[in-house]
């Protein structure tokens, strides 16, 4: 399989199309190889427009919903990210080739590791991952300029607006269990400001401040 053409196609034919403009975001999925992340019987389908399993009950998201989480935070390359949901490993990859840290907090111990090790081989080594309840965030490494959840919640759990920097966007599917929109919240001194995005149907975020078991 050529990957690096499936990737220009994917930019080209998914991501421009749809209203991804950033240079930054366009040039990370041009370059970081998706299919590493992919369990080894669904990698001829990588760069397609859809999510895919990744095993434990979890997906790795449609390239397009990645590219426009990522486009959301405006990232300008020096930040400091909370990723909640490590899943497959891919969302902290695209982040790591953007910014200066990653902080990634993954539910499953065994896609934790298996993320770790990916990102490894591949040289993210901007990216630290820890096992533990997501909704909690990450308050050892916190302030964050831009936090990212890749699974819905029933609200924005308390934990990431306290350890998100003044002037810092939120990225968050919202909504029942089943159907969610996409969320930016941006913390401004007189409070949270959101817009909604778009529709979307992600995994739920279990924990303490999400949904239960």
């Amino acid at each position: 399989m050529n990957y690096a053409a499936l990737r220009n196609r994917m930019v080209e034919e998914q991501l421009i199309p749809r209203g991804i403009s950033d240079e930054r975001v366009l040039e990370a999925f041009r370059t970081v190889e998706r299919h590493m992340f992919i369990p080894a019987e669904s990698r001829d389908n990588a760069y397609e427009d859809h999510p895919l399993p990744i095993g434990e009950g979890q997906t790795i998201s449609q390239p397009y919903m990645v590219a426009l989480m990522t486009q959301c935070l405006d990232l300008k390359g020096n930040e400091k990210i909370l990723e909640i949901g490590t899943g497959s490993g891919y969302q902290a990859a695209i982040l790591a080739a953007i910014v200066k840290e990653v902080y990634s907090v993954e539910r499953v111990e065994l896609l934790a590791k298996r993320a770790e090790s990916a990102l490894k081989k591949l040289g993210y080594n901007n990216v630290k991952i820890k096992v533990g309840d997501g909704t909690l965030g990450w308050k050892e490494h916190a302030p964050y300029d831009g936090i990212i959840v890749t699974a819905a919640a029933p609200k924005i759990p308390d934990a990431y607006t306290e350890q998100l920097n003044m002037g810092g966007k939120l990225v968050i599917p919202m909504g029942t269990m089943f159907s969610q929109i996409l969320t930016v919240a941006e913390k401004k001194t007189d409070g949270i400001q959101t817009r909604d995005m778009c529709g979307c149907v992600f995994v739920p975020l279990v924990g303490k401040d999400g949904w239960k078991e």
